[in-house]
């Protein structure tokens, strides 16, 4: 490329007018005096030391949590918040001291559980409100193929040609896991050509349309006739063929020719198009090397004849050279060039976002031109106003470019590509303006922050336009509504649901073919868009997200439908259905999440349970002791799946754990490792009851949906609400997001659980609409 360094200088001279250090931003604990200090040094620290320290200290930290860390009142209210909560949960339910360690008496156990409850609900929402900092966050590669597409009309598939983003809290938007390696800066340095070369027409000779006529259409008045792509004559012949224009114009016929030589002349060939003056040439051109012969030709609308004669054939037999003893022609190819006008629609879309004006439009300059393609352009793709600084650098680029002798488009072509390379399009730029500020964003930061959360793209045209004006505020609301009801959204479904509910990891599942052998990739398509239709359903009917877990109704074609029991569904189309009964109904039930939280050869009563236990009701369990063995290892355990988990747990290290995790897991147990109904394992009978520590009891996947949709629902609504606003704002949450996620929830039950309600709120939330800049060091 004509000027790749000056893309390299502009990436970095981007980089250094921004400042920007790509990192994460660490919320500042409180070192004002807290009232809960006294009580914590008096009653939590003695408690801690006595009961849980000897586990939970150092690197090998049992659950990897190192309560040593948390020594005073302020680091368990603020970054020890989750922490907190975890020890408060085991308290309460009796799974922590082990049963085997000391245990304290019940009047020790109270006061620890009345501080820590007193401490975790004392968090002020009347004051200012640190909104925390996204950290600077780079297109992941969905976001950068939906912007591409958006901003330039390109499908680039980034997702095939860039590696694989990496992922934190469950989601592969998080700013603080996507860096930015020197081989993903080429590949992003390859694209933006590939992407400029396909969307910008430099040469106009490129959209004239082409007709190429087949030769074997063609027939002699010899009678003969020729191939698809080669017609020959060794004889004088005529071939007659048809076109057809659609648009009146001037075009060029073009005939692709060469001959064998014999006597003193060349072969001659005679061209005629729409009964027009014949044209004749003299053919040179030889085997191997066909010429081009162009016949130019004014034409209406409507059908022509097109013909092609050899005039002159000559044989010499006795030629003492063998390749000069026979004259003949042979035609390779026949094309109807027009028509020849071009006009700015003629160009495809992608130039003509990029092109909107142009040097002579209406007596406008090509510096002009330069300036206000250029300014529009960058100010599109950095997703705000271009400063004057920018324009000037991009400027001087074209400028460079021109100068060397590139045409109009070919400079256009060198900025576009110096854009796509800098930061301001590569990341999402939120410019710290002074140091430990919390301020408002602006309003094309506001777009920016939306577009990417609803649509995982770009803002469009009314985005940009109200954040110009500075009247999105006022418009928020309604904004919200039309973004909703775009296709764009879909991109919410395949993006926070596809991660949320695993159904991306459905197309890596391979479960066994003997044991399962009605799973192939048909079926898992049909299990994955089941969820999709169901979660859009939700979403684009504002329905209660309760129903989310638990629904009369869902989605299905013939296969999944066979899959199910489910009678009188035909074809691949995806029908809506009520369900007649409660083995289904509700995403615990759907085939794709039972598929993904299986083993290839059976059920995982543990991988359910903890999958429910982080993504349904907000209570991840630790990971397993780095010693454990798995239940395939230990041979000895006999039984049904649930009397050998039950020997598994009788290891003191995994019982507090699994108390909880496969009691739900079991609830799915009537479910084979492909989603299937079944009554049986093998021989023995499903048991499908559960009770929890604390002896909540219940059966079946019917009683799990009715634990969490009853004892459990403010649980499942805020774990929902934390994993949106996760992915909303592209960090994990903090202790200072609590008032947030409160606000969210709280409309959420007075509001009956409407979808929009979870959006509306997030958007209006003040860690959505607010930042606190950087601090100083």
């Amino acid at each position: 490329m004509r000027y790749r360094f000056l893309h390299c200088f502009l990436m970095l001279s981007f980089l250094s007018s921004l400042g920007m250090t790509i990192g994460v931003a660490q919320a500042a604990e409180s070192k004002a005096e807290n009232k809960h200090e006294a009580g914590f040094q008096k009653q939590i620290t003695p408690f801690l030391k006595t009961y849980c320290i000897e586990c939970h200290q150092g690197e090998d930290a049992e659950a990897d949590l190192d309560l040593t860390k948390y020594d005073s009142a302020s680091k368990i209210m603020t970054s020890g918040r989750k922490q907190g909560f975890s020890i408060l949960d085991m308290l309460t339910t009796g799974d922590m001291p082990p049963g085997k360690s000391k245990q304290p008496q019940g009047e020790e156990v109270q006061q620890t559980l009345d501080w820590l409850k007193a401490a975790l609900s004392d968090y002020d929402c009347s004051s200012t409100i640190d909104p925390g900092r996204e950290t600077i966050r780079r297109l992941n590669r969905v976001e950068y193929e939906n912007t591409i597409r958006d901003l330039m009309g390109v499908r680039f598939k980034a997702t095939e040609e860039f590696p694989a983003d990496d992922v934190g809290y469950g989601f592969d938007n998080i700013g603080a896991v996507l860096s930015l390696s020197p081989l993903l800066m080429e590949k992003y340095y390859q694209a933006a050509v590939k992407i400029a070369d396909e969307a910008i027409i430099e040469n106009v000779s490129d959209i004239i349309p082409t007709q190429n006529l087949r030769l074997d259409k063609f027939r002699s008045k010899r009678g003969t006739s020729g191939s698809r792509n080669s017609f020959s004559m060794a004889t004088t012949d005529e071939a007659i063929g048809e076109f057809e224009v659609t648009q009146g114009g001037e075009y060029i016929v073009t005939v692709m020719a060469y001959g064998s030589r014999a006597g003193n002349e060349l072969p001659k060939m005679k061209v005629t198009a729409a009964d027009r003056k014949e044209k004749i040439f003299n053919v040179s051109a030889t085997r191997g090397n066909p010429k081009a012969f162009e016949y130019p030709v004014r034409l209406k609308q409507g059908k022509y004849p097109v013909s092609f004669a050899f005039l002159n054939d000559h044989y010499d037999p006795e030629n003492k050279d063998p390749n000069k003893r026979d004259r003949n022609l042979y035609v390779t190819g026949v094309k109807i060039v027009g028509p020849l006008q071009v006009s700015s629609e003629d160009y495809p879309e992608s130039h003509r976002r990029i092109f909107v004006t142009e040097p002579g439009k209406n007596g406008i300059s090509e510096g002009a031109a330069f300036k206000q393609i250029i300014s529009r352009f960058t100010s599109r793709a950095f997703r705000r106003s271009v400063t004057d600084n920018e324009l000037n650098r991009l400027l001087l680029l074209a400028k460079l470019s021109r100068d060397s002798g590139s045409t109009f488009e070919q400079a256009i072509k060198d900025v576009v590509i110096g854009v796509l390379c800098s930061p301001n399009f590569l990341f999402k730029v939120e410019i710290d303006e002074e140091p430990g500020m919390i301020r408002k964003l602006n309003q094309y930061e506001l777009a920016t922050r939306m577009s990417y959360f609803l649509w995982s793209s770009m803002p469009d045209d009314e985005l940009f336009g109200h954040a110009w004006r500075g009247t999105l505020i006022e418009n928020l609301d309604f904004q919200i509504a039309r973004m909703l009801k775009d296709d764009k959204r879909t991109a919410l479904i395949d993006n926070f649901a596809g991660q949320w509910l695993q159904l991306r990891s459905l197309d890596s599942m391979t479960p066994d073919k003997k044991q399962f052998r009605s799973f192939n990739s048909e079926l898992a398509e049909a299990m994955q868009q089941e969820t999709k239709l169901f979660v859009a359903s939700v979403f684009d009917e504002d329905r209660s997200i309760l129903e989310l877990i638990d629904a009369d109704y869902t989605f299905v074609n013939e296969p999944l439908a066979k899959h199910y029991g489910i009678s009188g569904i035909q074809g691949d189309k995806f029908q809506r259905v009520k369900l007649k009964d409660d083995r289904r109904g509700g995403i615990l039930t759907h085939a794709s999440l039972l598929t993904v939280t299986s083993n290839p050869t059976r059920t995982s009563p543990v991988k359910r349970g903890k999958w429910i236990m982080e993504n349904i009701l907000g209570t991840p369990p630790p990971e397993p002791p780095a010693d454990v063995p798995t239940l395939e290892a230990q041979e000895k355990l006999t039984g049904s799946l649930r009397e050998r988990m039950k020997q598994h747990r009788e290891n003191p290290a995994c019982a507090s754990c699994h108390a909880r995790m496969d009691p739900i897991g079991f609830a799915l147990e009537n479910y084979d490792a492909v989603g299937a109904w079944r009554d049986k394992d093998g021989e023995h009978t499903i048991d499908a009851s559960g009770e929890l520590p604390g002896g909540i009891k219940f059966e079946g996947a019917k009683g799990l949906k009715q634990l969490v949709l009853g004892d459990r629902r403010d649980d499942y609504v805020r774990t929902l609400s934390e994993k949106m606003l996760t992915y909303a704002l592209g960090r994990g949450l903090e202790y200072f997001d609590t008032c947030a996620v409160d606000q969210i929830t709280a409309k959420l039950e007075q509001e009956d659980y409407k979808f929009s309600v979870l959006i509306r709120e997030i958007v209006h939330s003040e860690p959505f609409t607010k930042r606190r800049e950087n601090r100083s060091e």
